[in-house]
């Protein structure tokens, strides 16, 4: 979080304090003056923004917007999570830079910055949650437009999964023992833990073939462990797949590839 104090007043004063690290700004209100307009807010494409251990993440925002005297600036774009999760960039410290589509609108584009190591944004797992997003944007006769929720957006908490069916080789008709883990990045300790009590399926992909099937659907223990058996048929490949939820992303393993024999 930057340690930065500010204060913007257009018109019929529109105020945003930011305060220190660890702390949220206090927003104003939806307001503006004249027929500015903002047309289209998106973050990182339309996409969750998802965020591993210790790689820092970094999501496009672009605002574009319009008046009949053209976009002078987009002032700010502030992102806030669960308090105190939130990260802010401004115009005029040179995060956030504005094209002209056309005489009259703009596309302003800036980059929030998600960094599991509570360098900005992301404070401990409450982060994983649906965000909303904050703008002001000024045109060149004065009027400006300020939205408190321009758009909302999900941080995600980074997933992985895991397989191993043996034994390889197997006799057909014999069992097959499909193992795995569903673990997500924990913001809080910089590890990967188990994902506990969640459906995952089991699914099976003949040689040959491109499609997997699904086979059941268990669900991972309190370590976030996998565990069940099948009967050997055919060679194949076996994965586990995961749907995700709403503060994790789904993900499948790489196919383990059994020969039955």
């Amino acid at each position: 979080m930057r340690m930065t104090a500010r204060l913007a007043l257009f018109g019929t004063s529109i105020a945003l304090v930011a305060t220190a690290t660890g702390a949220t700004a206090a927003q104003a209100e939806d307001g503006g003056a004249g027929n500015i307009t903002i047309d289209k807010v998106v973050v990182n494409g339309g996409k969750p923004i998802v965020v591993g251990t210790t790689a820092t993440v970094y999501a496009k925002v672009t605002v574009t917007a319009s008046d009949d005297s053209g976009i002078k600036e987009n002032t700010y774009i502030s992102a806030f999570g669960p308090t105190p999760n939130y990260d802010q960039i401004w115009f005029d410290e040179g995060e956030i830079t504005c094209a002209e589509v056309s005489a009259t609108t703009s596309t302003c584009t800036g980059t929030l910055t998600f960094d599991p190591q509570g360098g900005s944004a992301i404070n401990g797992n409450t982060a994983a949650a649906t965000w909303r997003l904050s703008t002001l944007v000024s045109a060149h006769d004065f009027d400006y437009i300020h939205r408190d929720a321009a758009t909302t957006f999900k941080v995600q908490r980074a997933s992985k999964l895991t397989v191993n069916a043996s034994p390889e080789p197997v006799k057909k008709g014999k069992t097959i023992t499909v193992t795995g883990k569903l673990s997500r990045a924990n913001w809080e300790t910089s590890t990967y833990a188990g994902y506990s009590n969640q459906p995952v399926k089991l699914q099976f992909r003949k040689k040959g073939s491109s499609t997997y099937t699904t086979v059941k659907t268990i669900k991972s223990n309190s370590t976030g462990a996998l565990k069940t058996t099948v009967t050997a048929a055919t060679d194949g490949y076996f994965r586990y797949s995961f749907a995700g939820t709403a503060t994790t992303p789904a993900v499948s393993a790489a196919g383990d590839f059994v020969d039955v024999r």
